[in-house]
């Protein structure tokens, strides 16, 4: 096996010196490095790296806590993908931990991480209070970032998108369009995301001035079998509408099914719109109009402010993303237009 001091002597430099490139602590000119890397690749010398961490007092990864009532959606493999993809781009390894089922879970999880030794962690939260996450970021050294959720008194250490004004927005553009019989499938109502989506919903009812019907609204699970059952429901409480908003793409799609198994036309009948904007969207039959969540951005965002934290650099600073609605097929004006 290769050692430091047989790079140093192909290299033609000190074994000190050879530390420090691979340390990244001291003054190293440009073309030392270029000559220690290449009797590096050259004599196939792989480092310690449990030396080098306890040395550099660094492990070159991030930590990531998400709750496994995620895993099997589209929307988490497009973060894990981006997480993954921007964490490699930095030179570092993603670690994922399981948030499991409850908030002293997720703590658990970040408990976890933090014993692994991770340089800083992401937390996508499901169970853990805005407080108990303020708390988690003031007691530990490693930096902390908190992913789509607002915090309330370390807001540099939070990236999120405002659900409930795009979900806002997005009704309004219904109503806009002629509809005024709008029933809309909520996600989970344990879950931030699905309660913000739901007030949305009501406040763009209020503020047209339209009456809200509870029985038009019905609860969901995030899953395409969730939203044919939704609009099982409303049919069997012989509800009319022309337009139904879910509170994500699975459930969306499950909808138009159901839709079309009942004998309901999309959008002839029934407008729909979900969240997310899946890669599938555009896609299915008739191409799905919904609320784009700037995924990609919000997950560069995070990853950009803990390498601040680390190492210093530059970032630009976003409080919020807003969704945007993307209007297709599925769509079309209502009859009061």
């Amino acid at each position: 096996m290769t050692t430091m001091l047989e790079v140093a002597k192909r290299a033609g430099v000190s074994k000190a010196t050879v530390s420090r490139v691979l340390s990244g602590n001291g003054y190293v000119s440009q073309e030392t490095k270029d000559r220690v890397f290449q009797a590096i690749e050259e004599s196939g010398y792989r480092p310690n790296l449990l030396a080098r961490n306890l040395a550099t007092k660094r492990t070159q990864t991030l930590g990531l806590v998400v709750t496994n009532t995620l895993y099997h959606g589209v929307y988490f493999s497009e973060l894990l993908f981006h997480a993954a993809r921007m964490t490699e781009e930095r030179g570092r390894q993603l670690i994922l931990a399981d948030g499991k089922h409850s908030a002293d879970e997720e703590r658990e999880a970040i408990q976890y991480l933090l014993d692994m030794r991770c340089d800083a962690i992401i937390i996508y939260p499901r169970f853990l209070s805005v407080d108990e996450m303020d708390e988690i970021i003031q007691k530990h050294e490693q930096p902390v970032m908190v992913l789509n959720r607002r915090l309330r008194k370390n807001s540099s250490h939070c990236v999120w998108s405002d659900h409930k004004a795009s979900s806002q927005a997005a009704v309004s553009t219904l109503i806009e369009q002629g509809h005024r019989d709008i029933a809309f499938i909520t996600g989970s109502l344990d879950s931030p995301t699905g309660i913000e989506r739901l007030s949305g919903y009501k406040d763009a009812l209020a503020q047209h001035r339209i009456p809200l019907r509870e029985s038009l609204i019905v609860e969901g699970k995030w899953n395409p079998a969730s939203g044919a059952a939704g609009v099982a429901t409303l049919l069997a409480r012989g509800e009319n509408f022309t337009a139904l908003v879910a509170s994500n793409d699975d459930m969306a799609i499950g909808a138009i099914k159901q839709l079309h198994d009942s004998g309901i036309a999309t959008p002839g009948a029934v407008s729909v719109v979900g969240f997310d904007d899946i890669a599938m969207a555009p896609y299915v039959v008739p191409a799905l109009s919904s609320v784009r969540v700037p995924v990609t951005e919000m997950v560069k965002e995070t990853i950009s402010r803990l390498i601040f934290m680390l190492d210093g650099g530059d970032f630009t600073f976003r409080q919020t993303f807003a969704g945007e609605l993307i209007l297709r097929d599925s769509v079309i004006p209502g009859p009061h237009r």
